[in-house]
């Protein structure tokens, strides 16, 4: 089995005494692209400026291909980081900024202009070499960073929502690019970022987080298929999240009806939660078609397809399809059993669940 590349060991952190991580432990393999997915607070950051040396957790320790780099400083660690704030220097021109690392490591000049001008390209700024940094947009400061970070060929790439400042067509170019150089260099990548889309689209392995938890960590497929409580199922991506009762083994209620599902384990005459994603809601014309009838009560035309919402049997059901149903349509509801997702009830609004299965 594969080592860790990095592995957070029992990592606490606190703010005025307020709790930002709770013994999290975490692994990461090299070549790896793993994103920290979550709300803002959630601590996210905080892990990122823990394991760039930015910060020190208050217990636990940070490895690193076997080292404790707990105490070692942010420039002494095989690490770039791309902040949300740029951090460029403004008395220096774009040149300059992408060749300061080099520098500082004694490269060659022409090395170093090889460098700027393969990063440049990469991140769409061409001839660009002579701007003053100060006249650039947001956007393109951003794309400056990343092309700092990027010549260096760190081992580990950490990056702090590094795309937030992108229009949307460049943000998704700069994803895939972003995915093909980890492929190329081999370099590691560590990504925070709040977006579901993002995170699904570029990572290897989603780490969702909230309140300072490891809530799920998985592949992005597994995320999305298999959450594992009901805030996983609801951050990561559109869920219908119902009240229901397992009857017994394959066998739940919801809405007062008894359909059949493929799950087991829970016990008998368990309440538990039952995630439905709205693509997998079936709607028919013929309202007996069903376990449940209903009615559309709202209908927005989204492109690849149509977004409703149905009032049936006391829940308000999102429903995504490809056909389109008029507002005040009677229709009948059909999920098929493999399609729906049975999760026990936390204890607690706070309860964790970890899973570390990837």
């Amino acid at each position: 089995m594969q080592e860790p590349l990095i592995r957070l060991q029992n990592i606490s952190k606190s703010f005025d005494g307020s709790v930002v991580l709770d013994d999290l432990n975490l692994d990461i393999k090299e070549n790896e692209f793993v994103t920290l997915l979550g709300p803002s607070g959630c601590g996210k950051t905080t892990t990122l400026r823990i394991l760039g040396g930015f910060a020190k957790p208050d217990s636990g320790r940070v490895f690193f291909d076997g080292e404790d780099i707990t105490n070692l400083p942010p420039n002494k660690r095989q690490l770039n980081t791309v902040f949300q704030k740029y951090a460029l220097f403004p008395h220096m021109n774009i040149e300059e900024n992408i060749a300061f690392g080099l520098k500082i490591k004694g490269k060659s000049r022409d090395y170093i202009r090889d460098k700027i001008r393969y990063a440049l390209k990469l991140v769409n700024l061409d001839g660009y070499e002579k701007r003053d940094v100060t006249s650039l947009s947001g956007g393109q400061q951003q794309r400056i960073a990343i092309a700092r970070a990027i010549v260096n060929e760190p081992r580990v790439l950490l990056l702090d929502e590094p795309l937030g400042a992108l229009d949307l067509k460049l943000r998704q170019d700069m994803q895939y690019e972003l995915i093909r150089l980890k492929n190329e260099l081999g370099i590691t990548f560590v990504y925070v970022t709040h977006d579901q889309e993002e995170s699904l689209t570029m990572s290897d392995t989603i780490v969702v987080m909230n309140q300072g938890y490891i809530q799920q960590m998985g592949t992005p497929q597994n995320i999305y298929n298999e959450p594992e409580n009901a805030f996983v199922a609801d951050f990561i991506g559109d869920s219908n999240i119902i009240d229901g009762m397992m009857v017994k083994d394959l066998l739940v209620e919801i809405c007062g009806q008894k359909i059949p599902c493929v799950d087991s384990g829970f016990g008998t005459d368990q309440p538990v939660d039952v995630v439905i994603r709205p693509e997998d809601v079936e709607l028919s014309t013929d309202p007996s078609n069903g376990f449940l009838s209903g009615r559309v009560t709202s209908l927005i035309f989204k492109g690849v397809h149509y977004e409703m919402e149905v009032m049936a049997g006391g829940f308000e059901w999102l429903v995504q399809s490809t056909l389109c149903y008029p507002v005040g349509s009677e229709v009948g509801i059909q999920v098929k059993p493999e399609n729906i997702q049975i999760m026990k009830k936390p204890e607690s609004a706070d309860e964790k669940a970890v899973s570390i299965d990837a």
